[in-house]
């Protein structure tokens, strides 16, 4: 794991509440349908990959599914959301790490992923996400991503980040995982800014 990674994201975590940082949604209404679109099977092994304390485990336990993993380098932000959960937490498996050395141990129905590829902006660690992602997802699995789309901020949280088009994602993306949907989403933060997110659904190819 980056230490300098770790300490950057903990010391976010640390300073804000998790329904203050710029990405909180108190309700993750594209992801949700975007996963349950994916999968009908509440079964089917989900990965929230930079999860963080985001609200989307407590969404997806109310909604039945009950092969949750919450992956993140900041272990700050999953006490948080382990807080949050209660009792419920034992139902999820968390799992502190950096994606760019994510060693899956097992394969997942969805990859969830909503703002993380875009702080990615260095190409081998693009290289070593898909490598990740890869060998986490099985042909068929799914691929739920969100990044800033290209009229998004161009820094979050004091770090740069790539924007993308839907051009730009197939051609990252494109030779292992077809393109089944997407849509773009104005999101408004907690203090009122508003930033554009480029939601995809894909489909593992090979």
């Amino acid at each position: 794991m980056s230490t300098e990674a770790s300490r950057h994201w903990d010391g976010v975590y640390g300073a804000r509440a998790f329904d203050q940082v710029s990405w909180y949604q108190p309700v993750p209404e594209r992801s949700l349908r975007h996963i349950e679109d994916a999968v009908a099977n509440r079964d089917a092994a989900i990965i929230d990959v930079g999860g963080g304390a985001s609200t989307l485990v407590d969404h997806l336990l109310d909604a039945g599914f009950n092969d949750v993993t919450v992956l993140d380098i900041s272990g700050k932000a999953l006490q948080q959301a382990r807080h949050r959960l209660g009792a419920r937490a034992e139902a999820v498996n968390w799992v502190v790490a950096d994606v760019r050395t994510f060693l899956p141990d097992r394969e997942f129905s969805v990859w969830h992923d909503r703002a993380v590829l875009h702080f990615l902006i260095d190409a081998d660690d693009r290289a070593r996400y898909l490598e990740a992602l890869q060998g986490a997802l099985l042909p068929g699995a799914m691929l739920v991503l969100s990044t800033f789309g290209p009229e998004g901020p161009l820094k979050c949280s004091g770090l740069q980040i790539c924007r993308y088009d839907i051009d730009m994602l197939i051609k990252i993306l494109g030779k292992h995982f077809e393109l089944q949907d997407h849509e773009f989403e104005d999101h408004e933060t907690p203090t009122g800014a508003k930033q554009q997110f480029l939601y995809t659904r894909w489909v593992r190819k090979d």
